[in-house]
């Protein structure tokens, strides 16, 4: 899996919100955007499940799909997945080159004319990345996944077909606003005229914000309660739609919660359906069935739980998970966090699950340092310890705990992958029994 030189260099680019630099850039690669039907997922969790689930369900209903995720936890192949699958390195890079002479003859006609401010943001160029490679492979229908917010977000020149806010909660705010209206606000811009949304379990003031904008642009919205509904009985779903009913549904992602967003997925497959595409109810079954995410409630080895939650909203859903299970003896949570999070709202909601905390960090330009993350802890009634870099602290946690959580962010959970795929648990018997 690449390390290309041209996203290194985009990296430090930042976070630019707006629309006209992608617009532009689009025009002048022929806007390969345009030629597929498109879902579009925003939302602030959850939404990479539903992308997954809808995209399974798509290809064994026989469609050729490509998903644009983000942000990836190990691999940058994992942003552009045609059919469910990774691109390989050699089609990536040769659409990373192909892209940047491009970006570079574009950059060079906008900057004499804007001052030079013009350049391209790394989610930017991966997000026009994501469109160029789909075209090229002649995908039926692609999924994308929003950045962050909708509204300006480089995604939000689409026109879907079907959009979907799984749901929303407290995160980013100093770019998106510091109540649940008014990130539900930015994030209602993905909601245009012509494609119905599919929204899921959310407060009350963001459901109605979400309800105003789609009223406005004249589109219809599914919504739980009076239009999408789900149970679970013997650990399978039951979902319904205003399409129908779905019974005996297993998924293979783990967690109460995955019914919220499989409830919203198969809401956005009714919706296709109804535009004519053919998606068998089998075919829904098992594409649900066969759908998994990296660094989503993964149990790689036994007594070693991997999990991206990273917000506040995404450490209840890992307490509610963890409250189903056994509780072990010694269980250790260990957290790495980017700089700009607050470790206590996340913590916070875990401390009844946890015996210890020890705090990690992973190799990410914009990781807390653990000495650092550790004093923001120093309040919480809990034993807390500070740990090494994550390649030290996962094997000597792992040791000592009778079951070890892996959380704090998504760049963690993939180093935390690659940790153990690297064999440094390999003989370690958890909790040294």
């Amino acid at each position: 899996m690449i390390t290309h030189p041209v996203l290194t260099r985009l990296a430090a680019s930042g976070v630019k919100l707006g629309l006209e630099r992608m617009q532009s850039f689009l025009v002048a690669l022929g806007e390969p955007h345009r030629a597929y039907p498109v879902v579009h997922v925003a939302g602030t969790n959850g939404k990479g499940s539903t992308c997954t689930l809808v995209t399974h369900a798509l290809v064994a209903a026989g469609y050729r799909v490509g998903t644009n995720l983000s942000p990836h936890v190990e691999h940058v192949n994992e942003r552009f997945r045609i059919d469910g699958v990774p691109i390989d390195d050699a089609s990536l890079v040769s659409a990373i080159e192909h892209l940047d002479r491009t970006r570079s003859d574009w950059s060079e006609q906008v900057s004499a004319a804007h001052d030079g401010r013009e350049a391209l943001t790394y989610f930017e160029f991966a997000t026009a990345l994501a469109f160029q490679l789909f075209a090229e492979r002649g995908v039926q229908i692609a999924v994308i996944e929003v950045g962050m917010g909708g509204r300006l977000d480089a995604t939000n020149v689409v026109y879907p077909n079907v959009c979907a806010i799984p749901s929303i909660g407290l995160d980013h705010m100093a770019e998106l606003g510091d109540t649940v209206e008014a990130i539900a606000g930015e994030k209602a811009g993905v909601i245009k005229r012509g494609g119905p949304v599919v929204i899921g379990v959310m407060p009350e003031g963001a459901r109605q914000v979400l309800e105003r904008r789609a009223k406005a642009v004249g589109v219809p919205i599914w919504r739980p309660g009076p239009d999408l509904q789900r149970e679970l009985r013997k650990g399978r779903w039951s979902l319904r739609t205003p399409e129908g009913r779905l019974d005996e549904v297993a998924l293979a992602l783990q967690g109460e919660h995955q019914g919220n967003n499989a409830l919203v997925a198969l809401g956005v497959l009714h919706v296709l359906r109804r535009q004519g595409f053919v998606i068998p109810d089998d075919a829904i079954r098992d594409g649900f069935a066969r759908a998994t995410l990296e660094g989503r409630l993964e149990t790689p080895m036994p007594g070693l739980v991997i999990d991206g939650a990273h917000n506040e909203d995404g450490a209840k859903v890992l307490a509610r998970w963890l409250a189903t299970r056994p509780r072990p003896k010694n269980r250790i949570l260990l957290l790495g966090m980017g700089r700009e999070r607050d470790p206590l709202t996340v913590v916070g909601p875990l401390l009844p699950h946890f015996d210890e905390v020890v705090t990690t960090a992973c190799a990410h330009p914009k990781a807390a340092d653990p000495a650092a993350l550790a004093a923001r802890l120093q309040e919480l009634d809990i034993v807390l310890a500070e740990g090494g870099p994550i390649e030290e602290a996962l094997p000597e946690v792992y040791a000592e705990a009778d079951e070890t959580v892996v959380a704090g962010s998504l760049f963690l959970a993939g180093a935390a992958r690659a940790v153990v795929r690297s064999g440094a648990l390999q003989g370690i018997t958890p909790g040294g029994r």
